[in-house]
């Protein structure tokens, strides 16, 4: 999936992308095992679910086998280690928000592209490209908020889910008019990132359905 051989550049630098995502996610998910008062165990794994649960739900409805936690596992120390230094830091964590929040934009638009290709190298269509992609982006997020027991982020707040899927559809758009990886990924993290920056901005979202029972 990550093609760590290849010397690409696009690919190259979704390799560095993806690499600072699964860290920027795991700070994050330390962040959600702290507001809720977890031990450093609790850390770890909230903080590993949110990096890695996306590839591994993504992984299990494409047959892949194994999976990169498994066949890369010094990634996970990586990701652990990175939540606890996050643990050390918090305290400055709202001085470094927006620094925060342009990283985790570039990391779900880069584990969706390489959601996507990993459903690609497997021989997939661009539909199930299209799932691979979009649970790649969002479901380590899900997970993250369901283990801290709140409604997911993805279904409630600013344009966080619709960046995944519009990142992935125009990544696999310009790659059916035959653009090179050299402008399709280029041209998908950029405009995939300054969605969700303005997106998080403007407080961009889609509208929501309320419904009240009749006392």
């Amino acid at each position: 999936m990550l093609r760590y051989e290849c010397k690409m550049d696009p690919l190259v630098l979704l390799t560095v992308l993806f690499i600072t995502g699964l860290i920027v996610e795991s700070m994050t998910g330390a962040i959600a095992a702290g507001e809720h008062k977890m031990d450093l165990f609790g850390v770890i794994v909230v903080a590993s679910v949110t990096a890695f649960g996306g590839g591994v739900i993504r992984d299990i409805l494409l047959g892949k086998s194994p999976m990169l936690i498994i066949a890369k596992p010094e990634l996970l120390f990586l990701t652990s280690s990175a939540a606890l230094v996050m643990v050390l830091i918090a305290r400055y964590f709202s001085k470094l928000k927006w620094l925060f929040l342009g990283l985790d934009a570039l990391g779900l638009v880069t584990f969706s592209i390489v959601g996507a290709i990993r459903a690609q190298d497997m021989g997939f269509g661009p539909g199930v490209a299209s799932i691979a992609g979009i649970t790649t982006g969002v479901f380590g997020g899900i997970l993250r908020d369901v283990l801290c027991n709140r409604i997911p982020l993805a279904f409630q707040k600013e344009l966080y889910a619709s960046v995944s899927i519009a990142s992935v559809w125009l990544y696999l758009g310009l790659e059916r008019l035959g653009a090179p990886a050299s402008l399709s990924v280029p041209v998908t993290l950029a405009l995939g990132f300054f969605l969700r920056m303005l997106a998080v901005k403007y407080d961009w979202r889609i509208p929501t359905f309320v419904y009240k029972a009749n006392s």
